[in-house]
């Protein structure tokens, strides 16, 4: 295991509900993902990390997730986005196959934050160790909710994610009481469908 793989575990703790990875998913993404994301993929699986708060996933379950927060928006003729990331409660980690770890969603908020990576073209593998370096916990833990979450409703599987009933936008609070257990593809995909993407401004932080 390479150390910013340990560093990350170090981070998180050990992995959760782990899937091999097929090598034609591998392939399938060879030369749009960095080359260190696939050998990661191959030697850990796609899993869930931190007791499930943040899981490394299978871009291709997402695709219809990521053609639906983007449509309509500059970034959909922008670059080529798989997600590769996500947390517990719908934050989205995504990677442009040009512009490499330059765009976050927040699903549940409908807000997004893009960046300029310094790390594309051939910097690729260095943009993705950065990216798993500067992931943390806490930034993962909407209000601190995790662990009552996780204590009140289960662990999560690959395949669920968090969600509050009704959504916040919606009107929804954003409290423990209304957190359920729910798909993650079609929670998100629900999520895209109720108010447009825009991005965060300083009286969001």
């Amino acid at each position: 295991m390479d150390e910013v793989f340990s560093i990350f575990l170090d981070t998180f703790g050990g992995p959760v509900d782990r899937q091999e990875v097929p090598t034609s998913s591998i392939e399938r993404y060879r030369g749009k993902l960095p080359n260190i994301l696939l050998e990661y993929w191959a030697e850990h699986g796609w899993c869930g990390y931190g007791e499930g708060i943040f899981w490394i996933v299978n871009p291709q379950e997402y695709e219809g997730v990521v053609a639906s927060w983007l449509e309509g928006t500059k970034f959909e003729s922008f670059d080529t986005y798989h997600l590769i990331a996500r947390s517990a409660f719908g934050d989205l980690f995504l990677w442009g196959e040009r512009t490499g770890a330059s765009l976050d969603i927040t699903g549940h908020l409908s807000r997004y934050a893009a960046h300029t990576s310094i790390y594309t073209g051939d910097q690729m593998d260095n943009g993705l160790r950065s990216f798993l370096l500067s992931i943390d916990v806490e930034s993962n833990d909407y209000g601190d909710l995790f662990q009552p979450a996780m204590k009140k409703l289960g662990t999560l599987r690959h395949d669920e994610m968090y969600g509050f009933v009704p959504a916040l936008m919606f009107g929804g609070p954003d409290t423990l009481d209304h957190l359920e257990k729910v798909k993650a593809v079609e929670h998100l995909t629900l999520l895209s469908q109720i108010a447009e993407l825009e991005p965060y401004s300083f009286s969001d932080l």
